[in-house]
């Protein structure tokens, strides 16, 4: 499959080994030949994630949370692939489709594969990859509790901080938590208007989709997607407090 090549993005680097290599490798099984991917000899150096490594990796960890309820509905495979052409355009979500399913096959450690992510990705990087995961979860309008606990498990795994983990999950949590713009910005409802000012510029700095550019463009573009997050938080405590 030449194209496949091109929607890894450059070639793996480090996830061209170890669980998550193996996974991939099974379920791409013919998919991969010599023409069509590149290992990359990482010459930025041995931590550099490519944008390849990025997204075998998403496929796994996806995997996983579709997998945490115990079952697998076509409505989920459908949302699935509304989500991966949404992020890699169509012919890399048919293809990534694929893959996926056949992850779903398989067993699947989802604490090796974590720590193996852990060990290569920066921080930035894992917390993009957290964001993505809780979009998947909450694809269909909820996150189901089992998808909630693998993703916290999986940020336990990345060393994510806990007040970095409520952030995330709190634009998903709208309807339930009438504090998610506070969590968003991690600060306490108790802040000052001067403290939520600090705050938003703080966060906007930490998800600005620069901190992802090394990902490729379609990450870079879900990136915004959480920085916009952001500034709703933000443009709510404002309407709220009348901050000027």
């Amino acid at each position: 499959m030449a194209s496949l090549g091109k929607w890894i993005g450059g070639g793996l680097g480090w996830a061209f080994g170890g669980p998550i290599g193996a996974l991939i490798g099974f379920a791409v099984g013919s998919m991969f030949d010599s023409s069509s991917v590149h290992v990359s000899t990482n010459t930025l150096g041995p931590n550099r994630t490519t944008e390849g490594d990025f997204k075998m990796s998403l496929l796994v960890l996806m995997a996983c949370i579709m997998k945490a309820d115990g079952r697998i509905m076509k409505a989920e495979l459908d949302v699935a692939k509304k989500f991966l052409v949404a992020n890699f355009g169509e012919q890399g979500a048919l293809e990534a489709l694929q893959i996926l399913k056949n992850l779903l096959d398989q067993p699947i450690d989802e604490t090796q594969v974590a720590a193996q992510v852990n060990q290569y990705m920066n921080y930035s990087s894992k917390l993009e990859l957290l964001h993505l995961l809780f979009d998947i979860a909450y694809a269909d309008g909820e996150i189901h509790p089992s998808e909630l606990a693998a993703i916290q498990r999986i940020a336990g795994i990345f060393l994510i901080d806990r007040l970095d983990f409520e952030s995330l999950k709190a634009p998903y949590m709208k309807q339930v938590d009438r504090d998610w713009a506070y969590k968003s910005l991690e600060i306490e409802p108790t802040a000052t208007d001067e403290e939520i000012k600090k705050a938003y510029r703080r966060m906007a700095m930490k998800y600005h989709p620069d901190k992802v550019n090394d990902l490729g463009e379609e990450v870079k573009k879900s990136a915004t997607e959480k920085f916009r997050s952001i500034n709703e938080a933000y443009e709510s405590l404002k309407k709220q407090r009348g901050i000027v």
